[in-house]
C-alpha cells in the first residue's frame, strides 16, 4: 500500500493481508455473509442507496492495472451510503475483469478517505441496521481483499497529509473487517495499541510496525497527485509483467498458503497449478526454452 505523507509515501507489498489491499484475481472466493446468516444484499443496498454522495470510481488500464478512485473530496471522502454500493458494484467489474493484474486505490483531492459519512451513519444508527452495513462492507471487502480483486504484491494508495489525518476518534469499534485484518499485518499487540489508542502513524512508525514496506519521496508541487500515482503505478509495474491468468494463480496459492492450514493450501497449488500448467503462457515459454538461456 501506498501511505501518502507530506514528504514520503508509503509502499506496502501486502502479502501478509491488510485492511487495505492485493493484485487482481479473476474468480471470488465467495462472501463472509449470506442468506444463511439472515443477510439480504438487495434490501441493504435499498437502504444504502437512499443516502447519496460521491462515487466509488473504476479506470481499467491496458496495462492490466487498474485505479479505484474514491470520490467524495466535500466530506474528505467519507463514504456515503451510495458510495458503499458503488464498491460492491466496482468489485464486481474487477472480479470479471479477466486482464486485470493489479489495482491502485487512492482518494480524489489528496485525502484518501475518512471513513463513513455521519449522514448516513446518523441515519441508521439502530443496531440491526448497523449490523446489516457491516455484513455489506465486510463481504464488499473480503471479495476485494481476499477473493482476488487484489493479491498479495498489490497496491493501496492514500493521497493524505499526515496531519490532517488525526482525527477526533468516535465511541466506536472497526466494522467493517478493520481489525481482524490489522491483526494479519502487525500483529496483535500493534493492532491493539493503535486502534485503543487512536494512534497516529507516520512513515517512520509504519515502517517499524511493518505496515509499510518502503517510502518513496513525494512531489510537493501542486497537483503532484498524477505524478505520485505514475510513482506508484510503476512500483507495481514490476510484479505485474507475467501473463495475467499467472499472476492471477500466483495470487491464490500465496493466499491459500496464507489461510488454509497447509493440506489444504497444498491441495489448492495442486488445482491452480493444472489450471495454468499446458495454458498459453506456459506452452510459449517452454518453446521458446527461456529458463535455460
Amino acid at each position: 500500500m501506498v501511505l501518502c505523507a507530506l514528504r514520503r509515501r508509503l509502499l506496502r507489498s501486502t502479502s501478509r493481508c491488510g485492511l487495505w489491499t492485493r493484485l487482481l484475481q479473476t474468480q471470488s472466493s465467495g462472501c463472509v455473509y449470506s442468506s444463511i446468516h439472515g443477510f439480504n444484499q438487495e434490501e441493504i443496498r435499498e437502504k444504502l442507496q437512499a443516502f447519496p454522495g460521491g462515487s466509488v470510481d473504476l479506470l481499467k488500464q491496458d496495462s492490466g492495472i487498474a485505479v479505484l478512485t474514491i470520490n467524495n473530496p466535500s466530506r474528505m471522502n467519507a463514504f456515503s451510503g451510495s458510495m458503499m454500493v458503488d464498491l460492491e458494484d466496482r468489485v464486481t467489474q474487477l472480479e470479471n475483469w479477466t486482464d486485470g493484474k493489479g489495482l491502485i486505490v487512492h482518494g480524489a483531492a489528496e485525502t484518501f478517505c475518512s471513513g463513513s459519512d455521519l449522514n448516513a451513519v446518523r441515519a441508521i444508527s439502530n443496531p440491526q441496521d448497523g449490523m446489516k452495513m457491516c455484513m455489506f462492507m465486510q463481504n464488499a471487502l473480503t471479495r476485494l481483499l481476499s477473493a482476488g480483486c487484489l493479491s498479495s504484491l498489490s497496491l493501496w494508495w492514500r493521497g493524505e497529509r499526515w496531519e490532517e489525518a488525526q482525527n477526533s476518534p468516535l465511541p466506536v469499534i472497526s466494522g467493517w473487517g478493520g481489525a481482524a485484518r490489522l491483526v494479519h499485518i502487525v500483529g496483535s499487540q500493534n493492532a491493539l495499541k493503535l486502534l485503543g489508542g487512536a494512534v497516529k502513524v507516520d512513515p517512520e512508525l509504519g515502517l517499524h510496525i511493518r505496515l509499510a514496506d518502503g517510502v518513496l519521496e513525494a512531489c510537493q508541487e501542486e497537483g503532484a497527485a498524477g505524478a505520485v500515482l505514475q510513482q506508484a503505478e510503476n512500483w507495481l509495474s514490476r510484479y505485474t509483467k507475467g501473463p495475467a491468468p499467472v499472476i492471477q494463480a500466483v495470487k491464490k496459492v500465496v493466499l491459500s498458503g496464507r489461510e488454509l492450514p497447509l493440506s489444504e493450501a497444498l491441495r489448492t497449488e495442486k488445482d491452480v497449478f493444472g489450471t495454468v500448467w499446458g495454458g498459453p503462457a506456459n506452452l510459449q515459454a517452454l518453446a521458446s526454452k527461456s529458463k535455460h538461456k
